[in-house]
């Protein structure tokens, strides 16, 4: 029989909410969220490995962020592992609340309750992605062992979803998932954008791209497309990560890459912000996103987005007013939204800043409250 961990941290008399996510080694939208969430709601977060340096320079405290032990940085033993602690940990009515922001920590909902999870998606390499990944993994055994995890773990989820009492989904495209897999409905609130943090300042001679490096964003679509036009410019601000299929990733993308792009692992807030800024139009190419939040960040900068007509972005780019959304993504459909929308990048500007305004953190965090009032 497993025994459980527990965490002895005394709570300060504030503190009601705890928030379970997988790890901060990395930081993208998921965590950026979550750092915001902990910062309003003056909650605690509670995960595996920890890079206080990144979050320090995302302008978030580290003082309210516990780990429970750490991981491996390559997968599948990282997510096992994951799944492992947070299934182990049990802070008994140490807090009012437990929200699980993590996929591979739902465990945690076996013994911390009452919870609630905040969902970015289902376990998308088990679950909406499973064939696009087994499509990428390279050889037969890896392919047959790959069958027999993603049994294993997608049975795990459909035991650990009925220990969750309450869901919002952040994305009516995740609503959507959660009642395929699990059949369990959602609130939806979609994740916000701290719009102050953006701003117009030209249509320059670049377009931009914001995403993880990795397979299921379809940076090779971009890089394609833009050796076709070597008048255009592309930057590419991916994600540094210290992990074995990233570090392939990135640099097969380096050698592939034609000279009219360039491909940057990290910049701070005030460089990505300046980028925004100064960019003819922002692309995208991600699959079935759950949300995307980089397009929302785009818009808040009054720039257009040019993405694929599937999942999150069907909620949040206006086709015609505040970009293109291209119904059958490849490389040719591309490059004639990227000529659409760069005869006049500026006329979407009203439209963009419109839109992102909806998204805004003070509407966020409202919803949020109100939402948590029931505990």
């Amino acid at each position: 029989m497993l025994t459980c961990l527990t965490i002895t941290k005394p709570m300060s008399g504030k503190t009601k909410i705890a928030i379970f996510h997988n790890s901060f080694d990395n930081l993208g939208g998921a965590e950026l969220v979550n750092l915001t969430l902990a910062e309003k709601l003056g909650a605690d977060i509670y995960t595996t490995n920890i890079n206080k340096d990144k979050i320090a320079k995302a302008g978030f405290c580290t003082e309210n962020i516990f780990s429970i032990g750490r991981v491996p940085i390559n997968s599948p033993w990282k997510q096992e592992m994951i799944h492992w602690r947070f299934g182990r940990l049990n802070l008994k009515t140490k807090y009012a609340l437990y929200l699980i922001a993590g996929d591979w920590a739902l465990s945690a909902a076996i013994n911390n309750k009452p919870n609630l999870w905040y969902a970015y998606s289902p376990a998308r390499e088990i679950w909406d992605l499973a064939d696009y990944t087994k499509h990428h993994l390279r050889k037969l055994g890896q392919k047959t062992i790959f069958d027999w995890w993603i049994g294993l773990r997608r049975h795990s989820d459909l035991q650990n979803i009925k220990q969750i009492q309450k869901i919002i989904a952040v994305s009516e495209n995740v609503r959507q998932r959660i009642k395929n897999y699990f059949q369990r409905d959602s609130l939806v609130i979609n994740p916000p954008v701290d719009i102050k943090k953006f701003f117009y300042r030209k249509n320059g001679p670049f377009w931009l791209s914001v995403n993880r490096l990795v397979a299921q964003k379809r940076i090779d679509l971009q890089l394609k497309a833009f050796r076709q036009m070597p008048q255009e410019k592309l930057i590419i601000v991916g994600n540094q990560e210290n992990s074995k299929l990233f570090k392939q990733n990135f640099q097969r993308l380096m050698k592939i890459k034609p000279a009219n792009v360039e491909i940057l692992s990290w910049v701070s807030n005030q460089k990505l912000a300046a980028l925004y800024a100064d960019c003819r139009g922002f692309i995208t190419t991600a699959k079935n996103e759950d949300f995307g939040l980089a397009a929302v960040e785009a818009m808040a900068s009054g720039k257009p987005v040019i993405a694929p007509n599937e999942g999150g972005f069907q909620e949040t780019i206006i086709d015609g007013q505040t970009g293109k959304l291209i119904d059958a993504l490849d490389d040719a459909n591309l490059i004639k939204g990227i000529r659409l929308i760069g005869r006049n990048p500026a006329d979407y500007k009203t439209a963009c800043l419109s839109q992102a305004a909806k998204f805004n953190l003070e509407n966020f965090i409202n919803k949020i409250k109100n939402a948590l009032s029931c505990y």
